[in-house]
């Protein structure tokens, strides 16, 4: 007797779904298994592996490639305990760099280390971490489900860092510090276990550092000098949203995953351009059915160079790149499931997925040793 799949993301089927050769941006795309225990994949654009990394730690998230082609990896650091339920769904704890056969050149480490790593190009990191607030100061943070704090009384509230190539401090910024607790209260329906959720970091070109905070639906542009807020998205602009990045022209790319947008009973996500002068949304993405990409959690975009965008619908562990007006001219579903190692994460999320946090596009010129193997 033949059973059925009861997978559903790997019944409809994987690896190479569409293509227009025409309209897609040549490359290779990479990208790294949740589950997949460290490797770390590059394919081509017809669905084949061009390359494969073995790493030592699961993903902590993702990986990318900096200077001369290595790549930039965040893993998961071994023998953590979970600070709440969630944390081991997120963190990381390990931020390297590889050679293209895997052997690490460079590591960092720091054991509250979440969600995003930067590396960036002189060598250094920038990412986000975690301080316990406690008694009083937990009691500051405002909004969330009354009486879920990590333990019954912690907030985790959000750090950023940045580490020179030598490992060492170089700027700190703190959430309890920096954000009002009424103009940034968490979601009605999130746990108080973690706020404000920074899931994305990332330095701008005039050196101050762009940060997205999922919990309370916000981007925010945070100066380097002085740790204030200098500019935000407008309030309901933007809905449990991940990674923006700048773009050349000072517009904002964002992942926006839809969670409780207001205003809108079914729920579906898209990829905006946000203008900074006046916070309104000058390009959209979204399916031409809304509803079939709805990405509840994660995700990601990249604006390629000829002004196509790459997107992660990380959940689905499904990549497909959009032209400006669009059109969908690529499309691949990662064919790799496993489950996750910790049994925590195992409780909350039972099945065995293929999701990824973020893929990237890369042209041959950013990967000379891969043209130069035999």
């Amino acid at each position: 007797m033949t059973r059925v799949d009861q997978n559903q993301r790997r019944r409809r089927g994987t690896g190479l779904i569409a293509l227009d050769p025409a309209a897609a941006f040549p490359g290779f795309t990479l990208f790294a298994p949740l589950t997949g225990g460290g490797e770390v994949h590059l394919v081509d654009l017809a669905g084949r592996t061009a390359h494969r990394w073995r790493l030592p730690y699961r993903p902590g998230r993702h990986a990318r490639i900096v200077r001369g082609g290595e790549l930039a990896y965040n893993g998961v650091l071994p023998g953590q305990r979970a600070l709440f339920p969630m944390w081991h769904k997120y963190r990381g704890g390990v931020m390297l760099r590889a050679a293209p056969d895997g052997t690490v050149l460079w590591e960092h480490r720091d054991p509250r280390q979440h969600h995003d790593a930067h590396h960036l190009e002189d060598g250094g990191v920038l990412y986000t971490g975690l301080e316990p607030l406690r008694g009083a100061a937990a009691g500051t943070v405002l909004g969330g489900v009354p009486g879920s704090e990590a333990g019954g009384t912690t907030v985790w509230a959000d750090t950023i860092t940045e580490v020179g190539p030598d490992g060492g401090p170089r700027w700190n910024w703190r959430a309890a510090e920096h954000l009002d607790r009424a103009e940034y209260p968490l979601h009605p329906d999130y746990a108080r276990e973690h706020w404000p959720l920074i899931n994305s970091v990332t330095p701008l070109a005039d050196g101050n550092v762009l940060a997205s905070l999922r919990s309370v639906s916000a981007v925010v542009v945070i100066s380097r000098a002085t740790g204030e807020i200098l500019w935000r998205t407008p309030p309901g602009t933007v809905s449990q949203q991940h990674h923006p990045t700048e773009l050349a022209d000072g517009r904002l790319l964002v992942f926006d995953n839809g969670v409780f947008r207001p205003g809108h009973d079914v729920p579906y996500s898209r990829v905006i351009e946000i203008d900074r002068a006046d916070g309104t949304v000058a390009w959209e993405y979204h399916d031409p059915a809304r509803e079939s990409f709805f990405a509840p959690f994660m995700g990601s975009a990249q604006r390629l160079a000829n002004g196509n965008t790459l997107v992660t619908d990380s959940p689905a562990g499904r990549l497909f790149e959009v032209t400006a007006d669009g059109y969908l001219c690529w499309e691949y579903v990662v064919p790799l499931f496993g489950a996750y190692a910790e049994s925590e994460v195992r409780t909350l999320f039972p099945a065995e997925p293929n999701a990824v946090f973020r893929a990237y596009r890369y042209t041959p010129e950013e990967l000379p040793w891969l043209a130069a193997r035999p």
